[in-house]
């Protein structure tokens, strides 16, 4: 009997260790992801030092705001089920799917301002292409990762 249960709780540690660890792995990736992506732009937009001091806080709070408005959505898109979905339940998805892209364009336009005081109209295209840039090369990698690996995530392997 105590066998048993030291071996359901030493299982209960692997498994949150398991977890815990797997869930420290994706914030380093994470982590480094953001660590390149600035490395990036701020090449790529040709920031200066006095640039970069002001343009950060803003960038980071737009893509703060790009996230939150777009979890929620994501949320709903996800547990969405074409099968069992109602036409209002699709209706109703649809709609928020456009106040989301309605939302996010505000946003855009809220923060293309406020960056324009910090950056020159060219470095404002730069920093478009550069996360256009970015973003393709990320996906490029996941790809190129994925094959790699027989279609399967370094993540779907384990």
């Amino acid at each position: 009997m105590k066998t048993l249960m030291m071996k359901k709780l030493l299982l209960v540690i692997l498994l949150l260790t398991g977890s815990t660890l797997a869930h420290a792995q994706r914030e380093e990736a994470r982590q480094r992801i953001e660590s390149a992506k600035i490395a990036y732009i701020t090449e790529h937009v040709s920031l200066t030092p006095e640039q970069a001091e002001k343009f950060w806080p803003i960038y980071n709070e737009l893509n703060q705001k790009r996230r939150e408005n777009y979890i929620e959505f994501a949320q709903k898109r996800k547990a969405y089920d074409p099968e069992t979905a109602t036409e209002e339940e699709t209706q109703t998805l649809l709609q928020m799917g456009m106040q989301v892209k309605e939302k996010q364009f505000e946003i855009e336009k809220e923060y293309n301002k406020r960056l324009q005081a910090v950056l020159d109209l060219k470095q404002m295209l730069a920093l478009q292409d550069a996360e256009r840039d970015f973003k393709k090369m990320l996906f490029e990698r996941l790809e190129k990762r994925r094959n790699s690996h027989g279609g399967k995530t370094p993540k779907d392997s384990k």
